[in-house]
């Protein structure tokens, strides 16, 4: 009887196969250990950390997580490692001003700091902060510590002020640490007057006869909402967003998103020559389309199948809901609920979401290593229980 493997006569094929296989495993499972502990020293953030690819060769990254904490990752890896990388910023709640001013101008300060809090932006001010018998230092340090925009109101008036200049001293070292992006307003103050190391930066002006909307374009500006207008459509048939990925990707996306029943792997499967008709374009399009979106399908013998995943990235484009969204809030319930369950229908029954809503938040979670994984065949679900880790803890955590 000669040697076996698997319950089957012994191939060499196969056994290098599956050593290459295991090989990569444990490659992309270093990876994400070695990134997703690296942890803000003020904040505890974490980073949510996903490795793609399937060969030796091809392995790439990406990495979710606030500015200041995706600077610091990026000090710790190589020139190869950067190239391989995608880093994708999230906000951790709302943008938090703080706004320096001269008391002479605050009237002016005072419209911009109600502007900024009626669009989102908690903004530090400070005669809403500090009260009657507080100490002076402890709550500017405060209002500094925390924002991710340091605004200053440049006027003659401020320019002379010592405490205007201290606070920009501290809102210039945030910047230059990562920490917060810093926005210096003018208003009846030419830029030659600003000083050197502002001189550099875009200094919006504030003009009275246009405040609203000068504070409109702030608010844009800190939102991070572009002022460039989007790219025309592939087709007039096609009205696609700009997501970082090309319109044909995100078209062959935008397909499999609306056609699935239930988000899961290989639900539907279409040909290339059936997406080129179903996108208007050539198959060699398709061809270089799917080459881009390779993390997130498989493409077997002219068949495309879309993994979970593609769900998870794409349905907050097309759908009412967003997959991260999802996630959150499921693992913020698995953290601080005692009473969530972890039958995954019965998780779906709670929040009233069907398999097709509930699947791509559990890829999402699944992918990153957020859940411990539960997954099954001839489930409904992509994981029958939802079970938290360490790692979910830390995720809500970073998150809040």
């Amino acid at each position: 009887m000669g040697l076996r493997y698997k319950g089957r006569a012994f191939n060499a094929g196969d056994f290098a196969k599956d050593i290459e296989s295991a090989a990569i495993e444990a490659i992309k499972e270093e990876l994400r250990e070695r990134f997703s502990t690296i942890r803000h020293p003020n904040t505890g953030e974490f980073p949510a950390v996903l490795v793609h690819g399937e060969a030796l060769d091809d392995l790439r990254l990406s990495i979710e997580g606030s500015p200041q904490l995706l600077a610091i990752v990026k000090e710790r890896m190589s020139a190869e490692e950067l190239e391989a990388t995608a880093f994708l910023p999230v906000q951790s709640g709302s943008p938090k001003a703080f706004l320096s001013y001269s008391f002479e101008d605050r009237d002016m300060a005072e419209k911009v700091a109600r502007g900024l809090m009626a669009s989102g932006i908690d903004t530090w001010w400070a005669e809403w902060e500090i009260r009657s018998g507080d100490s002076l230092r402890r709550k500017i340090d405060e209002g500094l510590g925390n924002c991710t925009h340091f605004l200053v109101l440049l006027t003659p008036s401020a320019m002379k002020k010592p405490w205007v200049q201290q606070e920009m001293d501290a809102g210039l070292v945030r910047r230059i640490s990562g920490q917060a992006r810093f926005i210096a307003l003018r208003h009846g103050l030419a830029a030659s007057e600003l000083p050197p190391l502002l001189s550099g930066m875009l200094s919006p002006e504030l003009y009275v006869s246009h405040f609203d909307q000068g504070v409109r374009d702030l608010v844009n500006d800190i939102h991070g909402v572009s002022r460039k207008p989007p790219l025309g459509p592939i087709s007039s048939s096609i009205d696609l967003p700009a997501i970082g990925y090309s319109k044909i990707a995100t078209a062959i996306a935008k397909v499999f998103v609306e056609e699935t029943k239930d988000a899961m792997f290989g639900d539907p499967q279409k040909s290339t020559g059936e997406l080129a008709t179903a996108v208007d374009v050539s198959e060699d399009d398709i061809e270089d389309a799917l080459h881009e979106l390779r993390d997130l399908v498989t493409v077997s013998f002219d068949r495309v199948l879309p993994k979970a995943d593609l769900f998870a990235t794409f349905d907050k484009h097309f759908m009412e809901w967003s997959p991260q969204e999802d996630a959150l809030r499921i693992a913020a319930d698995l953290v601080n609920d005692p009473s969530m369950p972890i039958d995954t229908g019965q998780v779906a029954q709670r929040y009233g979401w069907e398999p097709r809503r509930m699947n791509p938040a559990l890829a999402y979670l699944l992918a990153r290593k957020l859940i411990v994984d539960y997954q099954v065949l001839a489930s409904q679900f992509n994981s029958i229980r939802i079970v938290k880790t360490d790692a979910t803890r830390r995720f809500v955590k970073s998150r809040s």
